[in-house]
């Protein structure tokens, strides 16, 4: 493989932390540790030290609306990125996000001469849905972001089902299916780590739990859970359920939980970045609970396979792609009853719990190594085509503004580069100046001291003479 310089670009980065950020974070250090070298371009981030990083992490400015999205918003002109891009040479621009870093990239395309690949991630319609209320906007919204997708040279997106997501918004053109892979590693890890992390949780030896892990928002099927769980409990089935996550709807679902009767059975851990202990819960637990069809790739549920735990998942929900019912898998239909009714067979049948994870662990598990190797060998592939002139020309009206913009931000970097270099001349030819100003200072001194000493050979005889 040639070893060439690929810029990774996404709205999110830690310590943002969420699906596609993390698929940057792993991209990026899989090409670095072994394949190329790696360049993330992201929002700026207040406080935030990405020297922890073993990549260069490029941030460009953005205004803070975290509380309002939970996200930082980029503003997509930097001439530093175009001039930093330019000198380390990258040879593709990889963007995971349709909005921000989108434009960013396609303003940038042109100045340093790449190809521009895209890979959908997020079924954005329903986030789009879910900020804006009106319909007229929505559609909008939504006709913007396939336009920015249409001007990618290659789209990737990381499921079928992501792939179907996408036709629906009116997306007509190719893409190929590069599926994500896991960042935890495949086996169990040692029994004392578990017994750590669950020790402050009331957690009784020989009652099943459950564990959801991702963000707290209701789009996940959280209140299929709830309502599952609730109605386990009027049956009399023991269980626990732990959460790990945190998100804008946190508070209600907690709310909600309590109002279930569920609080004293359920744990909310919140965020936990640590990978071991994310680890140790997966391993503590006995299924897997995870009821979303928003996912389009659903990692999680390979991230629970890694450590021997099944999920149960929506029959024909992108998460469920590749697995087989009962086998290394359970599936339901997308509602409370049918996951009650499924859990309450599994909690007595604990061996097929366990036997079926065993399974998922053999079948499923995917490293980030070896998709990010897959990944590599498809952008050699575009850029050779690249190279060759097979992609379409991207010449409508937004790709000449876009393009005219990322030229500003390259004329900007020169003459920031060249206002540098003179400036530098000129701090020289100050010490220049002031080191033969020293010199001819000294010589002047040391010339008098001369003539001085001349003098005093003239008198000192005079002197004595008067």
């Amino acid at each position: 493989m040639d070893r060439y310089t690929i810029c990774l670009m996404n709205d999110s980065f830690p310590p943002i932390i969420d699906g596609v950020a993390n698929a940057v974070v792993n991209y990026a250090a899989n090409i670095e540790q072994k394949l190329g070298r790696a360049l993330v371009v992201t929002p700026a981030m207040p406080g935030m030290d990405d020297t922890i990083y073993p990549f260069p992490v490029l941030r460009y400015p953005s205004i803070d609306t975290r509380k309002l999205v939970g996200y930082v918003t980029g503003y997509p002109f930097s001439p530093d990125v175009a001039r930093r891009l330019n000198e380390e040479n990258v040879a593709l621009l990889h963007t995971h996000c349709p909005m921000t870093s989108m434009l960013l990239a396609r303003s940038l395309r042109g100045v340093i001469d790449a190809p521009l690949v895209f890979t959908y991630h997020t079924k954005y319609d329903i986030d789009i849905a879910k900020a804006l209320h009106s319909k007229a906007l929505q559609e909008s919204a939504i006709r913007a972001l396939v336009q920015n997708i249409n001007a990618c040279d290659e789209v990737w997106v990381v499921s079928r089902g992501a792939g179907e997501n996408l036709r629906a918004l009116g997306y007509e053109g190719d893409y190929i299916v590069m599926g994500n892979g896991v960042d935890v590693p495949r086996g169990r890890v040692d029994q004392a780590l578990i017994d750590r992390v669950c020790a402050p949780y009331d957690l009784p030896q020989g009652v099943p739990v459950f564990l959801f892990v991702g963000r707290m928002m209701w789009y996940k099927g959280l209140r299929i859970i709830l309502d599952a769980l609730a109605a386990l409990r009027a049956q009399g089935v023991a269980f626990r359920m732990v959460f790990i996550g945190d998100g804008a709807d946190g508070a209600e679902v907690r709310s909600c939980a309590e109002e279930l009767g569920l609080a004293d059975w359920c744990v909310f851990t919140g965020a936990i970045i640590e990978r071991t202990v994310i680890r140790a819960w997966y391993c503590r637990a006995d299924l897997f609970l995870f009821p979303s069809t928003f996912d389009t790739n659903g990692l999680v549920v390979r991230e629970a396979a890694a450590c021997g735990t099944a999920t149960v998942m929506v029959s024909g929900s992108c998460a469920a792609e590749g697995v087989t019912d009962g086998r290394n898998g359970f599936f339901i239909a997308e509602n409370a009853a049918s996951m009650a009714n499924r859990l309450r067979e599994l909690c007595a049948q604990p061996e097929q719990m366990a036997r079926v994870g065993e399974r998922a662990c053999a079948e499923l598990y995917l490293s980030w190594e070896d998709a990010v190797e897959r990944a590599y060998e498809r952008y050699e592939i575009v850029i050779d085509r690249y190279r060759s002139g097979r992609y379409p020309r991207h010449d409508k009206p937004m790709d000449n503004f876009l393009k005219s913009q990322g030229d500003l931000m390259d004329a900007i970097a020169q003459i920031d580069s060249a206002g540098a270099e003179v400036r530098g001349k000129l701090r020289q030819a100050q010490n220049d100046f002031k080191q033969g100003y020293s010199e001819l200072v000294e010589r002047r001194m040391e010339d008098l001291d001369r003539r001085k000493e001349l003098l005093l050979s003239v008198l000192d005889p005079m002197d004595r003479y008067l």
